[in-house]
């Protein structure tokens, strides 16, 4: 038997405290640790990662409190408050952030760039610095600029985090189609974040870069007469949210993104139906979020209607957010194929 229930019947209320509990690396990254990175022995720039981490762990928690007569006659720490993880897609950098976050001691943060956005959104900004500020860690994945406005706000956050003492981590995001060779260049970093730039250390990890071999594949999409018997020999005994298409993707206007991680709580596989390219930017914006918190609890998906290849129109495909769009469908698709096909995602 399968439970069936539909996240468009779902509207998550979820506390500050709640929030910031989810705040942790996901659990395709629950147990990696630096002695669990492999560096690529061809590629001595990822050795000198691990060992500059683990370097940069041992100073976590080690400046805070002093009340004002520290703040005031005890030497300046020289040492900057974060580290930032530059490289290609696919050389580690997440595993080593959260590498880093296990290292560390608490109270700390792992979520990604959009989380934090979200975060604010839900808080506002003096509430999220105010909730951070205690915090011995921070740590950001896949930095993204895209967005001057979300930027430049992220900007400010980390300024005020570090001026609090929260030591911070960072990787940058390099996915397909980006401009020139990819990669998070220095200057490029000082451009972008403008002053936060001397807050970080840049730590350059080569490796192999990925991005040339494209997208995977997408499944064909079931037919919608095939997902009822699929649903049954996937997901027996086992939770599974079943929604048409179009009503969910209008329920996600209603709730806020930073709740989506609890929105998909309890489910162990999605069914939509009728699948359909999405057309408003900001409808594909928030799906991009689900897509991500589904990829993180590494939820298997069946679906009926275009494939996930199909999901957003050519201009998003190749417009300024397109890293975010790339992204989604690699994941949406792998997701696909590990509900249809049983490949690991």
């Amino acid at each position: 038997m399968v439970q069936i229930e539909q996240l468009a019947a779902r509207t998550p209320a979820v506390s500050v405290d709640e929030l910031l509990k989810g705040f942790y690396p996901s659990p395709r990254f629950g147990q990696v640790s630096f002695s669990s990175y492999r560096p690529d022995p061809k590629q001595p720039s990822q050795s000198a990662a691990v060992r500059a981490l683990e370097g940069f762990a041992d100073g976590v928690g080690s400046a805070g409190g002093g009340g004002l007569f520290k703040k005031f006659f005890a030497k300046k720490d020289e040492t900057r408050a974060g580290i930032y993880l530059d490289g290609g897609f696919g050389v580690g950098k997440t595993h080593l952030l959260a590498s880093l976050w296990h290292a560390s001691p608490g109270p700390k943060a792992f979520g990604t760039f959009v989380e934090y956005t979200n975060l604010v959104g839900a808080l506002s900004f003096r509430k999220t610095v105010d909730a951070l500020s205690s915090y011995k860690l921070v740590c950001i994945d896949e930095f993204e600029l895209d967005d001057p406005g979300d930027t430049v706000l992220m900007s400010r956050l980390m300024r005020e985090l570090a001026d609090a003492g929260v030591k911070l981590a960072a990787t940058s995001n390099t996915l397909p189609g980006s401009l020139g060779d990819g990669r998070f260049a220095a200057v490029d970093f000082q451009r972008e974040i403008q002053v936060l730039a001397d807050q970080f250390d840049v730590l350059r990890i080569d490796g192999e870069d990925f991005r040339h071999r494209g997208l995977p594949a997408a499944p064909a999409p079931l037919k919608n007469s095939e997902l009822s018997s699929h649903m049954k020999a996937e997901f027996d005994g086992k939770t599974v949210a079943q929604d048409e298409f179009s009503t969910l993707i209008h329920h996600l206007a209603g709730v806020h993104p930073s709740r989506y991680r609890q929105l998909i709580d309890g489910v162990d596989g999605v069914v939509w139906r009728n699948v359909h390219t999405i057309t408003e930017q900001a409808v594909a914006l928030r799906f991009v979020v689900l897509a991500d918190r589904l990829y993180d609890k590494d939820v298997p998906i069946l679906a009926s209607g275009v494939p996930f290849d199909q999901l957003f129109t050519e201009e998003m495909m190749t417009g300024g957010y397109m890293k975010k769009y790339f992204r989604a469908v690699s994941r949406l698709t792998a997701l696909a194929r590990e509900g249809q096909n049983h490949e690991p995602s």
